[in-house]
């Protein structure tokens, strides 16, 4: 099909939150968007409303065949490899050290860090070939979005705090590797969102009315869009490498 789309982005957990706020910003940036999630009714709605700036592939996120058929879906679908990848899939999960799941925990290591390793090892190993000739008048970005609990301990989601420490750490290492190839790799550290992220990590309503009354008013998905997007349409030597966006009667973590 014919491109006329300024830049192409890969989005993962495009279904919900986050993922989706920021597949819908680039749509409206005129960027075209391939995006996953493991939603294939609502990957199917967001194709319907979006139209062919918006392209769903369902499936697992760290599934490294799906994470392959996300290339190749960018190069058919809009004839350019990607020059955004936006690694934000994952999942939460609630309580302490002391009485986590170790059985949910597995799942959360293989989803929030092995998930996110196999799509930045991929988008790093095509961006070196496709984008980093093209320094300085033009650059590409990798997006890493972590969390606060990944750089202060939770009270209360300690071994999810643990998979986003991790996941800092991938998202430093990658940036140095890749910032003198003038790829930028950049860290989105959000605070108190409400989105579906809670149920899913299991937190309980009364904790979550916690959370509004003593923080509130929280942040909505969009307002962490929009520091994703600020990231990625810096000029090509602009690196904004970190970004932590909090509601601002969050004082911890």
């Amino acid at each position: 099909m014919p491109n006329n789309f300024k830049r192409i982005a890969i989005v993962t957990g495009a279904t919900s939150g986050i993922g989706e706020a920021t597949a819908r910003k680039f749509v409206a940036a005129e960027y075209g968007v391939i995006g996953t999630g493991r939603n294939a009714q609502k990957l199917e709605q967001l194709q319907q409303e979006l139209g062919l700036a918006f392209r769903g592939i369902a499936g697992d996120a760290s599934d490294e065949q799906l994470l392959d058929s996300l290339f190749t879906a960018a190069q058919t679908h809009f004839g350019k490899t990607p020059d955004i990848v936006v690694a934000n899939a994952g999942r939460g999960l609630g309580g302490s050290v002391k009485d986590a799941d170790l059985e949910a925990f597995t799942e959360v290591l293989k989803i929030n860090v092995s998930g996110t390793l196999a799509l930045l090892q991929k988008a790093a190993r095509q961006m070196l070939v496709s984008h980093a000739p093209l320094y300085p008048k033009a650059t590409a970005d990798i997006i890493i979005v972590g969390s606060v609990v990944g750089r202060n301990v939770s009270p209360f989601s300690a071994v999810y705090g643990a998979s986003k420490f991790a996941v800092h750490g991938l998202a430093e290492g990658l940036r140095r590797e890749l910032g003198p190839q003038g790829i930028r790799v950049s860290l989105v550290e959000p605070g108190l969102v409400i989105s579906g992220f809670q149920a899913e990590a299991g937190y309980s309503d009364e904790m979550v009315q916690n959370f509004k009354d003593k923080f509130g008013p929280l942040l909505i998905s969009e307002e962490v869009a929009e520091a994703i997007y600020f990231m990625v349409s810096q000029k090509p030597h602009v690196h904004i490498s970190d970004i932590v966006v909090r509601p601002t009667r969050q004082d911890y973590p």
